[in-house]
């Protein structure tokens, strides 16, 4: 039986560049009460989970950051 193999494609609408997050600066992003920490790099906006920082990072536009955070605020989010 032959093996088959699937590649993985960039998403759809993708314009995220790769960013080097090895420098970036991280900052908890509850005042230390939770996981998550978030960075500023390259005019991007990532996210990670603090207990597992190798694991991949969320990256958001500026306005993509704005939206998640509004809607974090109405309640549209469990950030906990």
């Amino acid at each position: 039986m032959a093996e088959s193999t699937t590649q993985q494609r960039p998403l759809t609408g993708w314009d995220k560049p790769e960013l080097d997050l090895s420098h970036a600066q991280w900052q908890s992003g509850s005042r230390g009460l939770g996981d998550v920490q978030i960075a500023f790099v390259e005019g991007f906006i990532a996210m990670r989970n603090s207990g597992r920082p190798e694991s991949p990072s969320l990256i958001f536009t500026p306005a993509e950051w704005g939206a998640f955070v509004s809607g974090a605020r109405e309640g549209d989010f469990d950030l906990t």
